[in-house]
């Protein structure tokens, strides 16, 4: 298993709806991509970053501060369509699909995301959770929540709270950490497959492997600064709060 070869894809493209070119747009003087690539780069576990885009000012971008990236379809309904036709060139055994508006991502997320795969030959998809921080999070719509079985595989995802606290009995709510790890054929396969009805219900891409029946090991992280390394960036105001965030810690 020492010989699998492990690439970190980011995809992103420039049409973002809220936020078009964010990609591009600096946070301290560096692009956001860059901040993503910079982070990614620090994982021991990856051999190699690539950025997949539909976009030449993206490529350019990437280029200018001497990254790797390759041109995709535009289109494309996800960022998991995009980096699976990025892989279809790229001679991965195992990738990982890092989010592209996440400019702080901790490098040890992607190597408890990757440990399993490289351990486990049998595994088609990995992922991360860590306990949910704010009790006022349990009904947010846009924090997705995960419960697994005493193996470590996702049993189901959900926006709502999960498990429901019926009887006050001692539990932990486990947020999800929307990085994910595929062995190469599987991440081909996933991304010909239909969307499924709970997928659909939920708007939960990571729902279609579950009703198809194949598992998702979620690595618990022992990642520690969870409301800076799950920072994403979808609007101006969040621009600004990733400077003040990255000026908080004394960083640039």
């Amino acid at each position: 298993m020492g010989n699998l070869k492990v690439g970190g894809v980011i995809p992103a493209r420039y049409g973002s709806t809220r936020l078009p070119g964010k990609a591009l747009l600096p946070i301290l003087g560096k692009p956001m991509i860059q901040r993503v690539y910079e982070r990614c780069q620090q994982a021991q576990a990856l051999d190699l970053v690539c950025v997949a885009t539909d976009d030449e000012r993206i490529v350019s971008a990437v280029k200018a501060f001497g990254g790797n990236a390759i041109m995709t379809r535009r289109g494309h309904v996800s960022g998991t369509d995009r980096v699976a036709e990025a892989v279809e060139t790229l001679q991965f055994d195992i990738v990982v699909n890092i989010q592209g508006d996440q400019p702080f991502i901790d490098p040890l997320m992607i190597e408890e995301a990757v440990q399993p795969l490289l351990e486990d030959s049998s595994l088609p998809m990995g992922t991360v959770m860590h306990p949910l921080a704010d009790t006022a999070d349990l009904n947010d719509i846009g924090i997705v929540k995960v419960v697994c079985d005493r193996r470590g595989n996702a049993m189901y995802f959900s926006r709502s709270p999960i498990p429901y606290a019926r009887e006050n009995v001692p539990h932990t709510v486990y947020e999800h950490v929307g990085l994910y790890v595929y062995r190469r054929e599987f991440l081909l396969k996933f991304a010909q497959l239909p969307p499924a009805p709970l997928e659909q219900v939920e708007c939960l891409e990571q729902l279609r492997a579950l009703e198809n029946g194949y598992r998702i090991r979620v690595v618990e992280s022992k990642c520690e600064d969870h409301h800076f390394c799950g920072f994403s960036v979808d609007t101006p105001e969040d621009l600004a709060r990733a400077e003040a965030l990255l000026r908080e810690r004394g960083m640039s």
